[in-house]
């Protein structure tokens, strides 16, 4: 068998359903909105509404929202229809394994890895910053040694509130999905009666003179803005990767997807609305624009407890990110595409622990020792690649021999909507900087270095 034709033997549906038996089904649609309202509302609700606003599309802000959101509602469509004729751990991976083909499917997973392990990486970096301010609050600091990435020349070593905070999801996560989902949907719970605290609290002192002009920026206003507030809806694919543990993943999978996606445009437009009408959109460019519009109606006691909302959405976003990463190492060791090490379950919580704790030494070295500005870059690329192919997807998985019977959700609008979600994806990564391609080169051509090296002779498929 030549180069060409490994590349795209493609795996069978049965094959996988049979292995993922292993995990537990346990969760329900509640945890899967729970796990995407966590991944998706982190601390930018607090931010960007603000700073968009001011720069790009002043109170038409809620119309940039609605915009991306409806860019997303396509990909989110293909993602549940995937999902319920899929229930198999791994998501973006293992849909293309199965449509595309092993090599499609080892990119889709390796832009994923990108997606997954570099945000909370990056997030990580973010919550030890919110948590260094709150506990100054109370006189206590952390030495500059240990409070920052490795930078000599600045005297910093270690980040290591961000290491300690991984290490602890890994405890968590460690304990099974059960209790990890409890946990984050508690947290979803808090996060979110912080920003209907907001909402009420701010809706008092909205001055409607704060609208006006309304599209100060034009309409080219309201679709840059889209743009730049796309990438607040990211996340939400992560609920696919749950799919082998999901009780119904008929029914379940799409109501978490698209439930996600409702109740998080629904809370960015509220938080949007009320912040531009507390204070003028001019004033808004600042690291803190919630918090500031707070302070400006003197309101500082809710500009504190901001900061718990923040933390909490941070954490929750962590959680659920790590938890995928984890099943996605699963899933492509699994395969034999990694070491089948990595693909062992715990008998007793169910849990891939090795490929858990994996996910959390390389997550909290990458948080502890290295500035994530630059490598953040990689999450936009990677989660738009694996849209575009799971968007592209639904026409192969409609001609799948073992699933075109499937009685799950189906993307309406079949084939025109899929394609233009395909073509939307595409735009939207002709719009990432030149930067940003560059380090996506150079993170592929890794990928395509492990997959002929090592995958493409180990896999699954190369010893049957």
């Amino acid at each position: 068998m030549g180069i060409k034709e490994k590349i795209f033997r493609k795996e069978s549906v049965a094959s996988y359903i049979g292995q993922d038996k292993k995990l537990l089904k346990i969760l329900t649609a509640k945890d899967l909105i729970g796990m995407g309202i966590g991944s998706v509302i982190g601390s930018g609700i607090f931010i960007l509404p603000g700073t968009v606003a001011a720069m790009h599309s002043g109170p038409a802000i809620i119309l940039s929202f609605v915009v991306a959101a409806l860019v997303c509602s396509f990909a989110a469509m293909c993602y549940a229809e995937f999902s319920s004729a899929l229930p198999v751990a791994g998501s973006a991976y293992s849909f293309g394994n199965i449509v595309f083909g092993e090599g499609i499917g080892w990119f889709l997973g390796w832009s994923l890895i990108a997606e997954y392990m570099l945000a909370v990486a990056t997030v990580s970096t973010s919550w030890a910053a919110y948590f260094n301010s709150f506990i100054e609050g109370f006189g206590f600091k952390i030495p500059t040694a240990l409070a920052g990435h490795f930078d000599p020349s600045h005297g910093t070593y270690i980040n290591i509130i961000a290491v300690l905070i991984i290490l602890s999801l890994g405890i968590l996560l460690h304990r099974g999905a059960h209790t990890s989902m409890a946990f984050n949907n508690v947290m979803v719970v808090v996060k979110i009666a912080i920003i209907v605290l907001f909402l009420l609290v701010g809706a008092f002192y909205v001055k409607p003179a704060n609208w006006t002009p309304f599209l100060p920026f034009g309409y080219s206003g309201v679709f840059t803005g889209a743009s730049l507030v796309f990438f607040a809806f990211l996340g939400f694919d992560v609920v696919s990767a749950a799919a082998a543990e999901v009780k119904d993943p008929g029914k379940n999978m799409p109501k978490g997807i698209i439930g996600t996606l409702v109740i998080c445009t629904a809370l960015y437009i509220l938080v949007a609305l009320v912040l531009t009408g507390m204070v003028s959109y001019t004033k808004l460019n600042v690291d803190d624009p919630v918090a500031f519009a707070l302070r400006m109606v003197n309101q500082n006691w809710m500009a504190g407890i901001l900061s718990i909302g923040a933390l909490a959405g941070m954490f929750t976003m962590m959680i659920t990110m790590t938890y995928s990463s984890s099943r996605l190492i699963y899933s492509i060791s699994r395969d034999g595409l990694l070491p089948h090490y990595f693909s062992k379950v715990n008998q007793t919580t169910h849990n891939p622990d090795r490929s858990m704790w994996l996910v959390i030494i390389i997550i909290a070295i990458m948080g502890g020792t290295f500035s994530m500005t630059q490598l953040a870059s990689l999450v936009n690329i990677g989660t738009l690649f694996a849209f575009a192919c799971v968007s592209l997807g639904v026409i192969p998985l409609r001609k799948h021999p073992e699933l075109k019977q499937h009685d799950g959700y189906r993307v309406p609008f079949y084939p025109v909507l899929p394609v233009i979600s395909f073509l939307l994806c595409c735009f939207m990564l002709s719009q990432l900087s030149v930067e940003t391609w560059i380090a996506a080169v150079i993170w592929f051509a890794l990928g395509i270095t492990i997959y002929l090296t090592y995958g493409i002779h180990h896999s699954r498929l190369s010893q049957k």
